[in-house]
């Protein structure tokens, strides 16, 4: 995320920021009418396309690998965390996180003001920012390009529409939003791909899954060839440092046994999301890689369809059956750490609510429930336990044989496991058609609301598809969005978590570590967003 302003607004924004880091969401609309897109008319391109941000391509190539798959390069619909990586190198937002830190600084926006008590933020540009093809990036373009998300409505689209009223050109290069309440974590929600200036080439109202155009960042896209690789070069009108790579390419590879094999023959410079446990350790025995550690708030759940599975006192056995210890044991080689709240540890207000309620292993708690919902092990429960096979790595098969030992070890549930590619299967969460299923989630922002408002209220957990709905959490969500105080939020929180956990909508499972395995001499900078940024990486 990113942040800009007048000296004494932002050690007061940082300080909030600190204090609150915090965002909430939901999936009601509320914009101003679209405008048409800008166009070289509203600011005149330089120079042509493509030609001249594929000229400047020279210098050292990058080569990064990874078993994750890109969704849609539209920050309108994509939703997930290695394509808003892309989105991070590709373009750029009003305000971003200085680098290994969580200090939002400026980025596009050079200042900014706060007026209305917090409703009324107005940011101005810096002249300087072009898109890959020279066109100048404008208030216009931002504007537009705000409504865009607002008008598609995609999954990420509550990051805007549930704090934004209304978002206006004042003129070329000052922008205005008025906010639906007071948001003293504005800055935090800026610094997300949903408010990033996208090039006027993407569909006005539709979503541009294949668009390459980007945005305004420090690299451009040159080639994209879905599920084998993506070619970035330098973008030679980005307004910061120049890269010390001028092109990155990213292969992407079937499982961690090809991802190793491709670091070790040197077919790639840098092994990234994601690498087994038993191939982490190989590579780092061998001593010839660095292995280089990344903070992480990283958290892995269970998702339980509430309309599927209608019956609280079902959902609160599968939650008492799970046994994490053992799955982060025989899966994990221990790289993981139990979750029992949606909030990672580590993090203000977390509670470990499933542990107090369900303890882990609880087999005997969960035969009893199931008993008083009726079910015995001559009627077992029958249920449908999904997985995708590549996206979280390839461990997530023995994660999921693991869990449905577990649960039929009750002796009254029988497990059925079922499988999809990730583009599937996240159409298939969105149109709630998944009984049971694993997700994984990394953060928009880094603030307990950013771990319970996407999962857990209404509308805003719509790209979930699990069904969830409780009008008093609803409530509890909404209160915590608006207070500065931390303590109090907290109290909030905790309340929160006691009812997601007598819910039982999803069981938090484990909190995970990331590793980047890299060649020597290769520098990297991670921050706690665990966003890796290419056009910070360079060699010694």
């Amino acid at each position: 995320m990113k942040t800009s302003t007048i000296i004494a607004v932002v050690v007061a924004v940082v300080v909030l920021i600190a204090a609150i880091a915090y965002l909430a969401y939901s999936g009601g609309g509320g914009a101003a009418t679209t405008t048409s897109p800008p166009t070289a008319s509203t600011a005149t391109s330089s120079t042509s396309p493509a030609a001249s941000a594929t000229s400047t391509a020279g210098g050292p190539t990058l080569t990064i690998g990874v078993t994750d798959k890109v969704t849609e390069l539209d920050p309108a619909m994509a939703y997930d965390f290695f394509t808003w990586e892309i989105f991070y190198n590709t373009m750029s937002g009003l305000v971003m996180y200085k680098p290994g830190t969580t200090e939002l600084v400026p980025a596009l926006a050079t200042s900014w003001e706060v007026r209305d008590n917090g409703t009324v933020w107005i940011f101005h540009l810096r002249h300087d920012a072009k898109f890959c093809d020279g066109t100048p990036v404008t208030a216009q373009n931002v504007v537009w390009s705000i409504q865009r998300v607002m008008k598609i409505n995609g999954d990420p689209a509550w990051l805007v529409t549930y704090f934004v009223k209304n978002v206006t050109a004042l003129d070329n290069y000052t922008v205005e939003f008025v906010l639906k309440r007071p948001v003293a974590y504005f800055l935090a929600l800026l610094a997300t791909p949903p408010y990033f200036p996208v090039s006027p080439k993407y569909n006005p109202s539709q979503v541009d899954a294949d668009q390459t155009a980007g945005g305004a960042g420090p690299y451009c896209i040159s080639k994209f060839v879905r599920d084998q690789t993506i070619v970035l070069t330098a973008n030679p009108y980005w307004y910061g440092p120049q890269p010390y790579y001028k092109t990155v390419v990213i292969r992407f590879y079937s499982d961690s046994s090809a991802l190793r094999l491709a670091l070790q023959s040197g077919e790639i410079d840098i092994a990234w999301r994601t690498l087994s446990p038993p191939d982490l350790q190989a590579l780092k025995s061998s001593g010839k890689f660095q292995v280089i550690e990344v903070p992480s708030m990283f958290i892995r759940y269970m998702v339980i369809n509430t309309k599927m599975i209608n019956n609280t006192l079902v959902r609160q056995a599968l939650a008492a059956a799970v046994c994490r210890s053992q799955i982060i044991n025989v899966v994990f080689n221990g790289t993981m750490s139990p979750l029992y709240t949606m909030i990672p540890a580590g993090m203000w207000g977390a509670v470990p609510v499933f542990k107090q309620m369900y303890g882990d292993c609880n087999t005997t708690l969960a035969q009893q429930l199931l008993q008083k919902a009726g079910y015995s092990p001559s009627n077992k429960l029958v249920i449908d336990l999904w997985y995708t096979p590549s996206h979280y790595g390839s461990t997530e098969q023995d994660v999921a044989a693991l869990l449905k030992q577990q649960l039929e070890a009750t002796g009254m549930i029988a497990v059925n496991i079922r499988s999809a590619e990730w583009s599937t299967y996240t159409d298939y969460a969105r149109k709630g058609a998944m009984e049971v299923y694993l997700l994984g989630w990394y953060p928009d922002y880094l603030d307990p609301d950013d771990y319970m408002v996407p999962f857990f209220r209404t509308g805003a957990n719509s790209w979930l598809g699990n069904g969830y709905s409780n009008p008093t959490l609803d409530k509890l969500l909404d209160e915590a969005s608006v207070l500065v105080n931390q303590t109090a939020r907290a109290q909030i929180y905790a309340e929160a978590q006691n009812i997601v956990a007598q819910d039982v909508p999803i069981v938090p499972l484990f909190q995970g570590k990331l590793f980047i395995v890299a060649k020597p001499g290769i520098k990297v900078t991670v921050d706690p967003t665990m966003i890796l940024r290419y056009w910070l990486i360079s060699a010694s």
